[in-house]
């Protein structure tokens, strides 16, 4: 099987070059180009890439892949939305706590799983918490150096 990164370009170059519906025809195109993936590999790798569908002007909808600027555009919103409403970062094991003011955890824990961090294995947000599970093997520090990278004005404590 061929590289991840590789996969991505060309599941770009797919949605760009043709009219794909659904994931079943965009894993057939796949297989063509020498990727055997499953379904849910390629759930990940849509969200990953932000693929949404947009109606085609007739009766059905399409894969599209926001442009460059629209993509740094919510990236920038989400690291907005995250440094608003964070109070603090503490971890123990594989399980972070992140702190948040009242009423703004919900918007901290959608802009954490907007970064799509292959650290994180899920989240769950209350009304002024987040719990972050991490995967196997991955520390609070690791997690920590990776959100810095993606949110550097992200204060240290």
């Amino acid at each position: 099987m061929k590289e991840r990164l590789t996969r991505l370009k060309t599941i770009r170059k797919l949605i760009k070059n043709y009219r794909i519906e659904s994931q079943e025809e965009l894993l057939k195109y796949l297989l063509k180009e020498g990727f055997e993936v499953t379904q849910a590999t390629l759930s990940r790798d849509l969200k990953l890439l932000k693929v949404g569908k947009i109606s085609d002007g007739h009766a059905g909808y399409v894969y599209t892949i926001p442009e460059e600027e629209e993509r740094q555009e919510s990236e920038l919103i989400y690291n907005q939305d995250f440094l608003r409403g964070y109070v603090s970062i503490d971890f123990s094991g594989n399980i972070v706590v992140i702190k948040t003011f009242g009423g703004h955890a919900d918007a901290v824990s959608n802009a954490l799983d907007a970064l799509n961090m292959d650290e994180i294995l899920g989240t769950v947000a209350g009304d002024n918490c987040i719990f972050a599970c991490l995967k196997e093997g991955v520390k609070g520090e690791d997690f920590m150096k990776s959100l810095k990278k993606r949110i550097p004005d992200l204060e240290e404590e």
